[in-house]
């Protein structure tokens, strides 16, 4: 929706991600699609030379596209796909270790509010 607004003010925007269903029923003007986990839009975290090429691909796509356009990218996650298998997999093996995770990341958040500090 905010791509749609700023595009109706004349500015160009290019969207991307990793959330191809969602953005699809959104229509976004430009929408760059790195098939990897979600959380990694550009790329494996501080591999800078793959997220500046995502970003050049991102810029070629808002120079290059007049209408409404899906772009694939070609980031590949490493393992090849994987990721596909566990990603947010939750079953015996994982369960009490996600369920410890998810209580100190609770009693983190608390304690940073209980400082004033901001996520």
């Amino acid at each position: 929706m905010t791509a749609r607004e700023l595009e109706s003010h004349g500015i160009a925007t290019v969207i991307i991600g990793s959330g191809l269903d969602i953005v699809e029923k959104c229509g976004v003007p430009r929408y760059l699609h790195n098939d990897i986990p979600l959380g990694n839009p550009l790329g494996h975290p501080y591999a800078a030379a793959e997220q500046r090429a995502s970003v050049a691909s991102a810029l070629q796509l808002v120079e290059q596209a007049t209408a409404p356009t899906i772009r694939f990218g070609k980031l590949k996650w490493r393992g090849g796909e994987a990721w596909r298998v566990n990603y947010m997999k939750i079953d015996e093996t994982n369960r009490e270790t996600l369920r410890l995770a998810g209580i100190e990341n609770r009693r983190s958040r608390l304690e940073q509010i209980e400082k004033g500090e901001k996520r």
